[in-house]
């Protein structure tokens, strides 16, 4: 069974940290392209970050360059984001999610969501 768990998430100042991270189960982690994405009220849901399968490559969006780290211990299949320099539009449910290609088929996975919230 699929399993993607966020956990980390809470209440911060602006200008504060959290870091989150991604326990994931019931598939090749180390062969999976992991994601972070956030979605805010009345807002799509937006990629944040990327990492390859290997953690030699990342990708970020333009809000969060700077401020935030994509991680993962293949290790232990789980994933971090590291969040500093919070800002009140940082406010979102974040999403883990994982890509795999298996025979030419692409599987998408997503977690439950973790609610971040950043105070002015």
């Amino acid at each position: 069974q699929v399993q993607l768990v966020e956990s980390g998430g809470g209440l911060v100042q602006t200008g504060g940290s959290l870091r989150l991270s991604c326990a994931v189960s019931g598939f090749t982690f180390r062969r999976s392209v992991m994601n972070w994405y956030r979605q805010a009220p009345g807002k799509e849901r937006e990629l944040v970050a990327g990492i390859t399968s290997d953690g030699g490559s990342t990708n970020y969006a333009d809000s969060v360059k700077g401020r935030f780290t994509i991680s993962r211990d293949n290790a232990k299949n789980t994933m971090y984001l590291q969040m500093d320099s919070l800002k009140p539009e940082d406010t979102a449910v974040y999403y883990c999610n994982a890509v795999r290609q298996v025979a030419g088929v692409r599987y998408n996975y997503w977690g439950q969501g973790t609610q971040v919230t950043v105070s002015a």
